[in-house]
């Protein structure tokens, strides 16, 4: 899906990965990031945003909730870190980064939303159900806090993603607002919807789920405007502009940070790419050959690959199996190593996460080794 992309716009990234591969550096099934590009793109998309006026929640989850990138954004300016599930919460919280958006799209557990409220203590959560919402008061009552949070509602023609269904019925907005407003252990912030804006083959777009986010707001209680209006799904250069033309006050950047996201298939966004995966040929089998997997993403468009400098066809022939292997057209010998590019979610898998320093530099050097949760690798 990026492989021209990546070709285009960082060359030396595969060529650093070839590299230490060949050095025996890097083992198959490894997400290699390029660190340095990843703090460009995480600068421009910064700068935009500053120059809008907007506010910015890092996304870690298509990056295996790395913590030292994770890091890297706080120190960069980023205003916190979203945790899209409980888990990414627990994990960045206990690697000692400040988590500031929990609850959407996941939310926290009965069990965690104590600790989430007494001791993560984000500035904002996100709430689609009454009973959810009275955990997070109590809970802030008996710690003597008041927690900020973001409601989320939708409406009929809304584009929900499956099993991610989640929020309050418009129809209901009034006496939903008036419920939360009469909750002492929280405070009204803002509201939250997603997915904001999509890609439709051509150009970033906005959604229908903006226009209930203006519903909501012209529902909001007398006398008051929402903190908050948060358009999270694409968020990049691109789309921060339309954020701020929309009304709304925060974007959280995903994979425009790794320059992985649809509008740079071409290679045109400012956005360069900054990851691949890397694996290797394991065997041949009735005249193909086969490179390790274990981190192929159902909605990742993989088609080809990067092999000995030609690129040729690779595929999952059932997405519904295990991906112990993915099948490589024609016969490629034996630890040969195979470059790739595709639309991931490094958490969903059981790769590595590799970060390499100083590659568009001229010195590339492995500073860091992962599992998908953020875990650190030996070796």
């Amino acid at each position: 899906m990026y492989l021209n992309a990546l070709q285009h716009q960082n060359d030396a990234l595969i060529q650093a990965t070839l590299a230490l591969h060949e050095q025996g550096n890097l083992l198959p099934d490894s997400y290699v990031i390029d660190v340095e590009q990843f703090t460009a793109n995480a600068k421009v998309i910064r700068q935009c945003a500053n120059d809008l006026g907007l506010k910015l929640y890092g996304m870690t989850k298509q990056f295996g909730r790395n913590p030292y990138l994770a890091q890297l954004l706080l120190d960069l300016g980023y205003d916190g870190i979203v945790a899209v599930d409980f888990k990414e919460a627990r994990a960045l919280h206990l690697a000692g980064v400040k988590v500031q958006h929990v609850g959407h799209l996941v939310q926290p557990p009965t069990a965690m939303v104590e600790q989430i409220v007494a001791e993560m203590k984000p500035e904002v959560m996100t709430v689609y159900s009454l009973d959810k919402a009275r955990q997070i008061s109590d809970a802030a009552s008996k710690c003597g806090r008041v927690q900020p949070v973001l409601v989320k509602f939708y409406g009929d023609e809304d584009r929900l993603y499956v099993n991610q269904e989640a929020g309050f019925p418009i129809a209901e907005v009034d006496s939903v607002l008036e419920a939360l407003g009469q909750m002492k252990g929280i405070q009204l912030e803002g509201v939250t919807h997603f997915p904001c804006f999509l890609f439709d083959g051509e150009q970033l777009t906005a959604t229908e789920n903006v226009d209930t986010l203006h519903q909501v707001i012209k529902h909001w209680p007398e006398g008051d405007m929402p903190h908050q209006v948060n358009m999270p799904s694409a968020t990049c250069c691109n789309t921060l502009t339309m954020i701020k033309r929309l009304g709304g006050t925060h974007g959280e950047p995903g994979h425009a940070l790794t320059g992985t996201f649809p509008a740079n298939i071409d290679g045109s966004q400012p956005e360069k790419v900054a990851m691949l995966y890397l694996s290797e040929i394991s065997h041949q089998f009735q005249g193909a050959s086969y490179c390790y997997g274990g981190g192929y993403y159902r909605r990742g468009q993989l088609e080809h690959a990067l092999i000995d400098g030609l690129v040729i066809p690779v595929s999952n022939e059932d997405v519904n199996a295990i991906d112990y292997h993915l099948k490589v057209s024609g016969s490629h010998n034996v630890g040969t190593p195979i470059i790739m590019a595709f639309r991931t979610q490094v958490f969903v898998t059981r790769s590595d996460v590799v970060l390499v320093d100083g590659i568009q530099s001229g010195n590339p050097r492995i500073i860091g080794r992962y599992d998908s949760l953020g875990g650190t690798v030996d070796g």
